[in-house]
């Protein structure tokens, strides 16, 4: 076998290599790891929706009261439980006045007395004035009636037993006439006027369909600021708006959605805040300290989570002494913050004690930082990712507990409004009004799902992990 010479390097093997060209181009811009966490969050279409989603609901609840200027609490009697609408007209009406037109010259003594079977309708239903302040009405006298039964119905009757509510009786045969001011909406009514001996009613009856116009007064339409100048008796005026209806006390839905808004989502994002904040605190330091203070900080915690959030929730309003049908909003954001901590130092600990591991940890000892300045530069930085992603899910379960406490009459009390209180009132007319129960439940459910999955986009974004296998 021959013999292979022995290498002998010359002095060109030694000379710096010389790159030119394509080489020295780089490809990859460098990024920061927020920059990067950005790109890779943008590239997520649902994050980005769910994003603008929030936004959204953020300008919803900040600049809406500036545009939609309508008092949340202004009652409107003659607007209760109206459906969404998109602006309604009026007509201008005189103070109402008592309505009391003379007798009938028909006393009991002139009436002849005849079987109910023998009693007749009416012959004509005059109807004086029909408007949201009174409907009155006249009619003919039927022959030996000694009083008359009046009826109103939202649908024609097919029978005198489906004549609707009864609203009066005239006990006098000489009295012709009835006014109804009992709840009226602008809508369109069927009367019937039946005939009686005094007693029992006969079966004939006359029914007159009304349609009532909606009305005010010239005071009523200064107090809600419409502009009435020029305006006379009889003339129209433009109501405002109910996009999204109103309530059983008529105040305006959209208005009380966007006062709702601050305090439900006040409490969502300002709890969540405080006890993540005291959580990165309190974890951070167990985990970096270790040993026994970490031993003794985690049992700590583990008997916060084993208090029960509503039992603390009844004592806070006790002690600070919110009575039955006062707001418990501060003792609730007590509850939360001082029950909320313990899951999020749990996280932070469990990261801090993995970080404190690291090379570079090691290194920037060596090279002489501080505690200090390695808890500031290396481990906060890298532990705000996870605390982000955790923030996004903490703001819904916040809302989702305001929400629930004021259901159940725990939270935000009347008048003040809020989604939760909103739900708790339209849950006793959803057969009838649904859209005061519908509306604020949208809301609260939009807001929940939009910020869980912003926070999922969050996670997959800021994940180092699944940035290093892209």
């Amino acid at each position: 076998m021959a013999v292979q010479p022995e290498f002998q390097p010359s002095k060109a093997d030694f000379e710096p290599a010389n790159f030119q060209g394509e080489s020295e181009v780089i490809h990859r811009p460098s990024l920061s790891y927020w920059q990067d966490s950005w790109i890779r969050l943008k590239t997520n279409t649902r994050t980005m929706i769910s994003l603008a989603i929030v936004i959204m609901l953020f300008l919803f609840t900040v600049l809406g009261p500036v545009v939609w200027r309508i008092d949340p609490s202004q009652q409107d009697l003659q607007q209760i439980s109206k459906p969404p609408s998109w602006g309604q007209r009026a007509i201008l009406a005189e103070t109402l006045q008592v309505w009391n037109p003379a007798l009938e010259d028909i006393s009991e003594d002139d009436v002849e007395e005849l079987d109910l079977d023998d009693m007749v309708a009416t012959q004509s239903i005059e109807l004086v004035r029909a408007n949201t302040q009174s409907v009155r009405l006249r009619w003919q006298p039927v022959a030996g009636a000694f009083g008359y039964a009046i009826y109103r119905n939202e649908h024609r009757p097919e029978d005198n037993q489906d004549l609707g509510l009864p609203l009066g009786e005239s006990d006098s045969p000489g009295r012709l006439f009835y006014e109804d001011r009992l709840k009226l909406e602008s809508t369109r009514y069927f009367y019937s006027i039946v005939a009686t001996d005094g007693v029992d009613e006969a079966d004939a009856f006359k029914v007159i369909a009304v349609d009532v116009e909606q009305a005010l007064t010239f005071r009523e339409a200064s107090v809600r600021n419409l502009d009435v100048s020029g305006k006379q008796v009889g003339d129209s005026v433009e109501l405002e708006w109910h996009p999204f209806g109103t309530d059983y006390l008529g105040r305006d839905m959209l208005a009380r959605l966007m006062s709702g808004a601050r305090v439900s989502l006040f409490i969502g994002a300002v709890a969540p805040v405080l006890y993540i904040v005291l959580g990165i605190i309190y974890g951070g330091i167990s985990g970096y300290i270790g040993g026994r203070v970490d031993n003794l900080m985690m049992r700590f915690s583990d008997f916060v989570v084993a208090l029960p959030f509503l039992l603390f929730m009844i004592l806070f309003k006790i002690a600070f002494g919110i009575g039955p049908g006062e707001s418990g909003i501060f003792p609730m954001l007590v509850a939360l913050v001082i029950l909320g901590w313990p899951g999020m130092a749990r996280l932070v600990r469990g990261q801090v004690l993995l970080l404190r591991e690291e090379v570079y940890i090691d290194a920037a000892k060596l090279l002489g930082a501080g505690r200090n300045y390695i808890i500031a530069r290396h481990i906060m930085p890298n532990v705000m990712g996870v605390v982000l992603v955790t923030l996004t899910f903490a703001i819904p379960s916040a809302i989702f507990t305001e929400a629930f406490l004021s259901f159940i009459g725990m939270g935000v009390a009347p008048p003040t409004p809020s989604w939760g209180s909103m739900c708790n009132d339209g849950i006793k007319t959803i057969l009838n009004h649904p859209h005061e129960l519908i509306f604020p439940a949208l809301f609260i459910s939009i807001t929940v799902l939009a910020l869980n999955l912003l926070g999922d986009g969050l996670r997959d974004a800021l994940d180092s992990k699944l940035r290093a296998r892209d």
